[in-house]
């Protein structure tokens, strides 16, 4: 049986934020809230117009990491409002925007500094 490759949180999150924008996800960011909170090291928030885009940029994030390892937990995927992909060190949520307006962890965790996305990816 053959080990699969490991990320670093940081790795994980910019991967999981890559992911999302090939699926068009709006307004990705990656917020570093290790020194914050200990339920994981990095958020990475995104959004889509609609459920199924919503749908298409969580399976796209689960897809293109389960050769790093299964998500430990996924939440909303059936509904496509809020999903929440959570892998320990990095939770990615996924919103439809107006969902994402409405609870505005953006502003919940805007004491947390982010990473930079490369701009070859915007």
């Amino acid at each position: 049986m053959t080990d699969k490759p490991t990320l670093a949180p940081l790795e994980r999150a910019l991967e999981c934020a890559r992911l999302a924008l090939d699926k068009k996800a709006l307004d990705v960011k990656i917020l570093k809230i290790g020194r914050l909170s200990s339920i994981a090291d990095y958020l990475v928030l995104a959004s889509g117009r609609s459920d199924r885009q919503v749908q298409a940029i969580a399976d796209s994030v689960k897809k293109g990491l389960k050769k790093y390892g299964k998500a430990l937990d996924v939440e909303g995927l059936k509904e496509g409002n809020w999903v929440v992909i959570d892998y320990g060190d990095v939770l990615v949520h996924v919103f439809q925007e107006e969902v994402r307006r409405y609870y505005n962890l953006d502003e919940l965790w805007s004491s947390a500094p982010t990473s930079e996305i490369p701009d070859a990816w915007l």
